[in-house]
């Protein structure tokens, strides 16, 4: 079976290369825009095609050459708190990167099966009634970032309906783990402390708002649902993937500091508060269990273990 990724080299895709590449079954061929570091290690067990989404001429030639008998379009701008600064850059990587793969797909593999993903920013201002977020919670964005996901998510759903294309639409809310960029809260948290360690910073981690809660998930674990999806959703239906469990941002704050035997002063930096912010978010994850039988097997208190540990290494490098 032939599978592309696009987005192979970023946080989530290079996991899901990793967790692909050890199925001798599957010819795993991945799209990389710029740098490939965090795929490095996988060399000579895929394929890899570079150059640039936006050239809808290079995508059609892409999916004629490899012909995928499934897609993931992981692929794009994830910075919810930058698309604020860059909204229209936000917009043209994650809309019409998207539209030349459907497009390509259509034209040269259109019974490919393709997970196309969206994100929990989609629902936006979600009130109490609506916890936990289930599928049919109203859509309401409050960032940039958020409709364009409602964008990608509401294309991939025409080109079912309008294409027959197969597409399944992935919901995910947040994920961490190891090697993920410090514009999220925990990786940001993280880095912080192995600079303090070391001693390159002073003894002073630097915060925005720690009340809110999200429903966060191990990235190893939300690939491997990604893949479930891509297996045995439902053609056209689109899925939340999360944990279920909300958990404040102070909580990831707190067992990071919990892993650190240096003593550090927590201190809110005003330019690190968006200008719009959910107080709570957790989703209703039964449609993807009930398909797929997924549940995350890794525990956060794991996951920012490891976050921390790959911050030690790479700052020690640098």
């Amino acid at each position: 079976m032939r599978v592309l990724i696009t987005g192979i080299a970023g946080f989530a895709g290079s996991f899901l290369a990793e967790l692909l590449v050890a199925d001798p079954a599957l010819q795993v061929h991945g799209v990389v825009h710029r740098h490939d570091r965090r795929i490095a290690h996988l060399a000579g067990k895929l394929t890899l095609h570079r150059g640039d989404l936006r050239n809808a001429v290079w995508v059609g030639e892409v999916v004629e050459q490899v012909r995928p008998d499934c897609a993931l379009h992981l692929a794009a701008w994830s910075d919810v708190g930058g698309s604020w600064q860059q909204p229209w850059t936000t917009y043209e990587l994650n809309i019409q990167c998207q539209l030349n793969l459907l497009e390509a797909l259509r034209r040269w593999q259109p019974g490919c099966r393709t997970l196309v993903v969206s994100s929990n920013e989609i629902y936006g201002l979600v009130e109490a009634t609506d916890l936990p977020i289930d599928e049919e919670t109203p859509l309401r964005p409050n960032s940039p970032y958020g409709v364009s996901k409602i964008t990608q998510d509401m294309m991939a759903l025409q080109y079912y309906n309008s294409c027959r294309l197969p597409t399944v639409r992935a919901r995910s809310f947040n994920h961490l783990g190891p090697g993920q960029a410090d514009e999220f809260a925990a990786s940001a948290f993280a880095r912080q402390i192995a600079e303090i360690e070391l001693g390159l910073r002073e003894p002073i981690l630097q915060v925005g708002n720690l009340g809110a809660e999200r429903d966060f998930t191990d990235v190893r674990d939300v690939v491997r649902a990604y893949w479930l999806l891509t297996q045995q959703g439902e053609a056209g239906a689109c899925y939340n993937v999360g944990s279920g469990r909300p958990r404040a941002i102070r909580w990831l704050l707190d067992t990071l500091l919990s892993l650190t035997p240096t003593t550090i002063r927590v201190e809110l930096d005003p330019a690190r508060l968006r200008p719009s912010d959910v107080p709570r978010s957790c989703c209703d994850n039964r449609r993807l269990v009930q398909a797929t039988g997924w549940h995350p097997q890794i525990e956060i208190e794991a996951a920012l273990r490891d976050l921390l540990d790959s911050w030690r290494r790479q700052v020690r490098r640098a």
